[in-house]
């Protein structure tokens, strides 16, 4: 008898996953997105970069708020940090992230702007505000009493933020900038430290230095409101 040759192996189970059996791309992290949107507008694609301005437009402005007092000069001053930025974008590597690489940009054209017309940069009321991407839908003016508030606990407010305001303001510039970055930016050690060229070592001193000072002044007020019932 002919011996019957064997049994084909059984079909392998399909791949798991898409159809076509690749692994499912990872989403881009966002300074990923940023340097794809960059690398695309050197490409020519000119949409990329105005989602970039779309995306940064409100914090730079704020930061330039921060910067000079003149409200009617930060729309300018932005749009020409924007121009700048758009000239030099060949030369952004994505070595670091996007935004830090556009604030040392926005830093430079106002302090340009504030050295032309002879004026010093200084920190406005605004600098006392949270820097999130919602703080325009969130921020309520600190004079705008909410249902618990009383007009004494809205002064002794106003005063706190105005030592604070004057705190900051009274800083050497490397301070401000160095606790501005922290505390209103949100920058890591590391984006402040390439941001202000200098070692994180230095970053953390001039931040603790920086809190020192303003804790010094603010705290006898707040000792004295927090034994007060209103």
């Amino acid at each position: 008898m002919t011996a019957l040759p064997p049994s084909p192996p059984p079909p392998a189970p399909p791949p798991s996953g898409p159809l076509d059996g690749a692994e499912a791309p990872l989403a881009p992290r966002p300074g990923e997105v940023d340097f794809q949107l960059v690398q695309r507008t050197v490409a020519g694609d000119q949409k990329a970069f105005e989602l970039l301005v779309i995306k940064y437009q409100r914090r730079i402005e704020r930061l330039i708020g921060r910067m000079v007092r003149d409200v009617n000069l930060v729309e300018d001053i932005a749009q020409e940090t924007f121009i700048r930025a758009y000239r030099a974008l060949h030369q952004f590597r994505g070595e670091a992230q996007f935004y830090t690489w556009l604030y040392r940009i926005a830093v430079n054209t106002a302090k340009k702007a504030l050295v032309d017309m002879k004026r010093d940069p200084t920190i406005t009321e605004s600098a006392l505000r949270s820097s999130s991407d919602d703080e325009d839908e969130t921020y309520r003016p600190r004079n705008e009493p909410i249902s618990d508030e009383t007009p004494e606990s809205v002064l002794a407010a106003n005063e706190i933020a105005a030592a604070v305001e004057a705190a900051m303001e009274a800083l050497p510039a490397e301070l401000r900038q160095a606790v501005t970055l922290r505390e209103i930016e949100g920058m890591s050690y590391e984006e402040i430290a390439e941001v202000m060229n200098c070692p994180i070592g230095t970053v953390r001193s001039r931040i603790f230095r920086a809190r020192e000072a303003i804790s010094t002044r603010v705290k006898p007020m707040l000792d004295s409101q927090s034994g007060k019932r209103w």
